[in-house]
């Protein structure tokens, strides 16, 4: 799957990464239900270095399309917010 980070580029990340990125997901819709800011940033960080960590970076000036958008690391809960679905960031 093609991931791209607002503001960084894209990543492929194998399909077998999804279960450890949907539970970081999974955590961060919670946070955000419950306005937990400080969580949230934590979550984020952690769910954008996972997919850095896990997935390989496409070049530049590759022009794939990207099944799933995720937020800037300084998105604020708002931000994040307008981009979720009920299923939150990552589609179950």
């Amino acid at each position: 799957m093609i991931v791209r980070i607002m503001g960084e580029g894209q990543v492929k990340v194998a399909d077998s990464h999804f279960t450890e990125l949907n539970k970081l997901d999974d955590d961060l819709l919670a946070e955000m239900e419950s306005g937990d800011g400080e969580g949230f940033r934590r979550t984020l960080c952690a769910l954008l270095e996972a997919v850095r960590r896990l997935g390989e970076p496409l070049p530049d000036d590759a022009l794939e399309p990207s099944e799933l958008i995720l937020p800037a690391e300084d998105a604020s809960l708002d931000d994040v917010r307008e981009m979720l679905s009920d299923d939150g960031l990552i589609p179950g």
